[in-house]
């Protein structure tokens, strides 16, 4: 697997076509919940940006990591029940359909929340 990504397109193309479609999935679901944010890649995952990071996702072997800051994860904890979740990760199995609309909410969710600092911080 290739190191050193420049962009989440070629994050992408590295893995099975399988994975790819569950990856451009997230990608647009994410896009499509934060329009304004720039993609780029931080620690070698996909990044999405606005007024700092959003959320970052990954793929591994058998899940899809999302990584929406532990804010993200407490603010949807009943919601996210049926997922392997830690303080803040979540894991979506690579067999099982992505919960677009969840994490459409999620997203949405740190976009205001991002807002929200930047305002604070201007005052």
């Amino acid at each position: 697997m290739q190191k050193n990504f420049t962009n989440i397109g070629e994050y992408i193309a590295n893995f099975p076509e399988e994975v790819q479609l569950k990856l451009i999935q997230l990608r647009k679901t994410i896009a499509e919940a934060a329009p304004n944010a720039e993609e780029k890649i931080s620690y070698q995952m996909p990044t999405f940006f606005l007024n700092g990071n959003l959320v970052h996702f990954a793929a591994y072997k058998n899940h899809i990591g999302f990584y929406p800051t532990p804010s993200g994860i407490t603010a949807f904890e009943k919601e996210l029940s049926n997922y392997k979740s830690s303080k803040g990760a979540i894991q979506f199995l690579i067999d099982k359909p992505i919960p677009a609309k969840l994490i459409s909410k999620i997203v949405k969710f740190r976009v205001e929340e991002n807002l929200r600092k930047v305002k604070k911080n201007k005052s």
